[in-house]
């Protein structure tokens, strides 16, 4: 398997251009197509906006197109995303689309899905590649780069300080992949703008965990300047330990995701920026190459490996045409 980059085979704007697979063709081949859309916490706004937009997508075709939605309850639950993914292979779904909770942890059971007949696609989150060589399976990821989006809201934090200020990073669950490739961006965002990162820590996406972390991190380093956060729950975590340490007005956060709870923080200027990564149309994309495949009748290994959605910076007076995918 060739390196990621080298795995750019879609880019965004070649997704708008192929257009959705014509799902009545794929009922005309077989009965209903069956795809199940596997998540992660049912409680994120971030998810409920990825399931919202695959409902969607399948309400325009619903004599043609049978889609199980499914999550847990929180975001780190990966035995119930295996309990999950266990019990469609059982009830022999044709697709799978998952976010999975863990890049690693997830793999055995998406190989025995696929090893099923059963097409697997990742949104949101990829697998982990030495996982997928190890297991002699390649998993498509159907998302944005969260590398390229961490760097575009950690430059536009960088544009509002100045060299040598303190910057601390609260990051998402270190078993995400798409969590680590955002700190890779944050960290090379800071580099350039001259940054110096105080402070990196792992929270767990919840606001309860930026809360914590960016306490500690506000009192350990008395003169940090600015948060960036992995996404806009944590980020909404770090303002309210802003308020509670005094500091309201000389700490800027970033987040990531671009929510609906965020869009007051925006606008009032807690919030500096955020990245929308178009969760609604992510979904959307995934459930339709699945779709496709089966339309196709490809087998998992004729499958590209990346397929590239788009981020877009969102700052004040941007955010409410951006939300949720948004036009």
């Amino acid at each position: 398997m060739t390196s990621l980059a080298r795995r750019r085979l879609l880019a965004a704007c070649a997704l708008s251009a192929c257009g959705f697979a014509r799902v009545r063709d794929v009922a005309a081949a077989s009965d209903k197509a069956t795809v199940a859309l596997v998540m992660k916490s049912l409680n994120d706004p971030f998810v409920v906006s990825m399931i919202e937009g695959a409902r969607n997508y399948q309400r325009h075709y619903a004599s043609q197109l049978d889609l199980a939605t499914n999550g847990t309850l929180t975001d780190n639950d990966v035995a119930g995303q295996i309990h999950i993914v266990e019990t469609l292979i059982d009830a022999k779904v044709n697709a799978i689309v998952i976010a999975p909770a863990d890049s690693k942890a997830l793999l055995p059971v998406a190989a025995k899905a696929i090893a099923a007949g059963i097409i697997v696609i990742a949104i949101d989150n990829p697998f982990d590649e030495a996982a997928q060589d190890a297991a002699n399976i390649t998993i498509p990821f159907v998302g944005p780069d969260s590398r390229r989006g961490a760097k575009l809201v950690g430059a536009y934090l960088g544009s509002k300080l100045k060299a040598g200020d303190e910057v601390g990073i609260i990051e998402g669950p270190s078993n995400d992949l798409n969590a680590q490739q955002r700190t890779v961006g944050f960290k090379e965002a800071l580099s350039a703008s001259g940054m110096r990162i105080a402070d990196t820590d792992s929270g767990d996406w919840t606001a309860e965990s930026g809360k914590s972390i960016a306490l500690q991190m506000l009192y350990a380093h008395p003169d940090v300047r600015g948060l960036l956060c992995a996404n806009d729950n944590i980020a909404m975590g770090a303002i309210d330990a802003i308020r509670i340490a005094g500091k309201k007005g000389r700490v800027l956060v970033t987040g990531y995701n671009n929510i609906e709870a965020v869009q007051p923080m925006l606008d009032d200027g807690r919030l500096l920026a955020t990245v929308e990564q178009f969760g609604a149309r992510q979904a959307v994309f995934g459930v339709d190459v699945a779709v496709k495949a089966l339309l196709e009748k490809r087998r998992q290994r004729d499958l590209s490996p990346y397929m590239e959605t788009p981020v877009q910076l969102v700052t004040k007076g941007q955010a409410k045409g951006f939300r949720f995918g948004a036009s």
